[in-house]
């Protein structure tokens, strides 16, 4: 199985800083993982609705192998809206996981069409790609550099 080794420096916070070990998992742990975040119709079987932030969180957890001895990583705190990981951490985290477990855009914009559109300017807020209504930025990738280092393994 792959792996993936990232240092994380000090602009996140000390609470972060460190190295973060991610591992592949299997076909079976990624669809039940998605199967658990989607309700679907009972005659039609088409997708009602789909949490694509709690699918992405247990991802990250189902591949994370390795962290700081004081665990700054936990489900809860990557699904936190007022105490969770910083944005720029969880979508450093994102890239690497589905990197290593093959989430393609085709899956992503097939789970991203189960939402609804005020469920999907939501997600992209906590992602920091859109702004909130009271009109302030949340994210500023543009200004920093090289915020982790990364390998691969097989």
């Amino acid at each position: 199985m792959r792996t993936e080794k990232i240092e994380l420096d000090e602009r996140f916070g000390e609470e972060y800083k460190g190295t973060y070990t991610f591992a592949e998992i299997t076909w079976a742990k990624r669809n039940r993982i998605i199967q658990k975040h989607t309700k679907y119709n009972r005659l039609s079987g088409d997708v009602e609705s789909s949490d694509f932030v709690a699918i992405q969180a247990e991802t990250i957890m189902a591949s994370l192998h390795g962290q700081p001895t004081s665990k700054p990583i936990t489900l809860e705190k990557l699904l936190g809206e007022e105490d969770g990981v910083p944005i720029e951490v969880g979508e450093v985290f994102s890239k690497v996981v589905n990197k290593l477990n093959g989430l393609s855009c085709e899956d992503l914009r097939f789970l991203l069409e189960q939402l609804d559109e005020e469920s999907r300017i939501r997600l992209f807020q906590s992602f920091g790609y859109a702004k909130p209504s009271d009109g302030l930025q949340q994210s500023s990738h543009g200004s920093q550099q090289g915020p982790c280092r990364s390998s691969v393994t097989s």
